[in-house]
């Protein structure tokens, strides 16, 4: 009977041991899950058309300006005109009295009425435009040949733009180009003159394009745009290519599943404000590349689609 109670007392002592050794013992942990970038993907493309576009400032000026000048000495007795105001060739500008008809006119006409001395003159505008500046007023004195006023020519007037000279034989070919002013009205400029000098620091040329309104103010800045090249080929969204911080390598991050992306480089060709030609590389127009969340990931990176 001892012996039999020794033994329950063995086994109770061993049984508790165990069940103290199991619960002491740390629980295995599953592995964590990758996180996964949230993404947008788009299509590669093989019909857009990429045109590389030139964006040179173009600013409003007039060429000639005409110096009106008195025709003789005395004083300023008439003024038809403002400054800003619009004149036409011909017009009657300005009225002068010599500084003998003022001291002498008035008593040679008491002697003789039939003389009719008066010893005015007038002085017309030299050409078509508006009033750019004016140096006197009635009353000044002035001498034969002092510049009385100056009138910008309107026929004269255009957007002179600074032509980088490899670009010049594309605008000569074009013939007219679009101006955009500040207010994103489109005035439709024709090439009438190119400068025969290049600026010897940025080997540029300047390049007179006419326009039908000649209500805009001079040295308002506009822009021109024009196409340098064309080129039809593989492209991808501009937003899908990341580059290195030296910009001499490019890749895009193409999708090999659901949620797992690779890095696969190319190489660039032409380029648009929307797409990027690609000129070498393992993409086809089924392949999915990532268009944003693409920028700092690794390679075979996990990813989610984010739906639109």
């Amino acid at each position: 009977m001892k012996k039999i109670i020794a033994l329950c007392i063995i086994f109770f002592v061993v049984f508790s041991c165990t069940k103290t050794a199991e619960n002491a013992a740390p629980a295995t942990s599953e592995p964590d899950a990758k996180p996964k970038t949230l993404v947008t993907v788009a299509y590669p493309s093989d019909t857009a058309q990429l045109n590389t576009m030139i964006t040179l400032n173009a600013t409003a000026t007039y060429l000639l300006k005409s110096d009106v000048k008195a025709n003789s000495n005395g004083y300023i007795t008439k003024m038809t005109i403002k400054l800003a105001d619009r004149v036409g060739k011909g017009s009657v500008l300005f009225g002068l009295q010599t500084k003998e008809a003022r001291a002498l006119g008035n008593t040679i006409n008491k002697l003789d009425p039939s003389f009719r001395f008066s010893g005015a003159t007038t002085v017309i505008s030299p050409a078509t435009g508006y009033v750019a500046m004016l140096n006197h007023q009635i009353g000044d004195y002035v001498q034969d040949g002092e510049v009385l006023a100056t009138i910008t020519d309107a026929g004269s007037f255009g957007f002179v733009v600074d032509v980088p000279y490899e670009y010049l034989q594309i605008i000569k070919n074009k013939g007219s180009l679009p101006v955009t002013l500040p207010d994103n009205t489109v005035l439709q400029g024709k090439i009438t003159k190119v400068m025969p000098s290049v600026d010897a620091v940025s080997q540029t040329v300047k390049v007179l394009l006419q326009v039908s309104e000649h209500t805009i103010p001079e040295n308002l800045i506009g822009t021109v745009r024009f196409s340098k090249t064309s080129a039809y080929g593989l492209s991808v969204p501009k937003m899908a290519v990341v580059s290195d911080e030296a910009q001499s390598s490019f890749w895009v991050m193409k999708l090999i599943n659901d949620t797992t992306a690779v890095k696969t480089v190319i190489d660039k060709g032409a380029e648009t404000d929307q797409y990027i030609q690609i000129k070498s590389g393992n993409i086809t127009t089924k392949d999915r590349v990532i268009v944003s969340g693409n920028f700092g990931l690794s390679d075979t990176a996990t990813v989610k689609i984010q739906k639109p």
